[in-house]
């Protein structure tokens, strides 16, 4: 599975490639880490633009999202992780 980190100063255009790449290559679902509100939103519109990306290919995206803690700077935090799956 493949897995891309997004931050709020990720540019969601470029994150959609990448997703939709990693389907392009034949992965049939990529899991989406995030932090913070603003790095969901990016996600999320990358989601959304990715779906666009691969329709031509018969594929639809599904999102699933999950929480997960980690660990950032001694501190633990929860985290959102979003898993992509195409149709």
């Amino acid at each position: 599975m493949d897995i891309i980190k997004v931050s709020s100063k990720s540019v969601s255009q470029k994150v959609a490639g990448s997703i939709a790449n990693s389907f392009r290559e034949g992965a049939k679902e990529v899991e989406i880490q995030t932090v913070g509100a603003g790095a969901i939103n990016q996600a999320i519109k990358a989601i959304a633009i990715s779906r666009g990306y691969v329709a031509p290919l018969g594929l639809n995206l599904v999102c699933t999202p999950a929480f997960y803690d980690i660990v950032i700077d001694g501190k633990e935090k929860t985290a959102i992780k979003l898993i992509v799956r195409a149709q």
